[in-house]
């Protein structure tokens, strides 16, 4: 598809999808792929830093980095329907994308033609339209904003290569192309980022920032307790509500999270996973002690179907 001059930007988000397809087209065309990793302020606790730095120790995967997370976060504001949010998070992308090949073009001399994505086939089939408008696929569950979530106006044209195939298949092909286990491993993280797991406004309050700390909690304790490799994706979610609590001999009213962990084999169907007592007990302990603002945590409990593994 690109010949043998073209250039090429790779979408970069530091999950297993977006790294194995930049490591296979690195191969295919070497110094002629220009990977970005787009902070969106939309990220997991440290995550930014995290990435950044296996990127550069571990792939060897020329990476630059743009914090565009004001960009994103402004136009964010207020919006509270999910499907409006994906939309707009897909369109910003695209648009730090047109930027930095507009930036590259200055320095190659050369504007890249191409943009790589790790669209796999789930999101292919919970991105397709309803039966009766031309194309005979499943309902519109949720646009992906790399699939559904894309621009009509785009400059850039597409690669996905693999987009045929399921997250298990990636994992065995980025095992074949040599890329870490650390990074093979890692549980899937939704490309709207945080933005879906703060429920309504996410410029609301300071919901991000207490999400990223009870999200942190909870997936140090699935690592410390050997269980993250069994569990398929852990994450918390921040709830739109408020709850009566009491901490400390006062009364509060803070916010609610719920934790999700789900098991899967694909992706497609999924199961919530049992935890022991004591080991939700510990983590429900270690959430409202140190992060101010919650006094209240829920589990969710809801296989997919009837239940999308996001919130939305």
């Amino acid at each position: 598809m690109v010949g043998p001059d073209e250039h090429v930007i790779c979408a970069l988000s530091g999950g297993v999808d977006s790294t194995v397809a930049a490591t296979l087209v690195h191969k295919a065309i070497g110094d002629r792929l220009h990977c970005v990793f787009v902070d969106n302020g939309l990220l997991r606790y440290k995550e930014r830093e995290r990435v950044m730095s296996t990127f550069e120790s571990d792939l060897h995967l020329p990476v630059t980095c743009v914090d565009a997370s004001e960009q994103f976060l402004s136009k964010l504001k207020g919006i509270k329907d999910p499907e409006q949010k994906r939309k707009i998070i897909g369109r910003e992308f695209i648009a730090v994308f047109d930027d930095f090949a507009h930036e590259l073009e200055q320095i190659i001399g050369k504007r890249p033609e191409y943009l790589v994505q790790g669209t796999l086939y789930p999101d292919v089939i919970e991105s397709c339209p309803p039966p009766g408008s031309g194309r005979t696929h499943s309902h519109t569950i949720k646009s992906h904003h790399n699939v559904g979530g894309l621009p009509k106006d785009m400059k850039l044209k597409l690669i996905e290569p693999l987009k045929l195939l399921f997250k298990d298949e990636v994992r065995k092909l980025g095992s074949i192309l040599n890329v870490p286990d650390s990074f093979l491993k890692r549980h899937p993280f939704p490309g709207p980022g945080l933005a879906v797991r703060v429920l309504g406004d996410v410029t609301e309050g300071n919901a991000l920032e207490v999400l990223r700390q009870v999200d942190e909690i909870f997936v140090q304790a699935i690592k410390d307790a050997g269980l993250y490799d069994i569990i398929w994706q852990a994450f918390a979610v921040f709830l739109p509500v408020q709850t009566v609590g009491v901490q400390g001999d006062q009364r509060t009213h803070s916010n609610a999270v719920a934790l999700r962990a789900i098991t899967s084999e694909d992706g497609m169907t999924a199961d919530w996973y049992y935890f022991q007592h004591e080991f939700l007990v510990d983590v429900v302990n270690k959430i409202c002690n140190n992060v101010r603002g919650i006094n209240r945590v829920c589990q969710d409990i809801t296989s997919k179907p009837p239940a999308t593994v996001e919130w939305e």
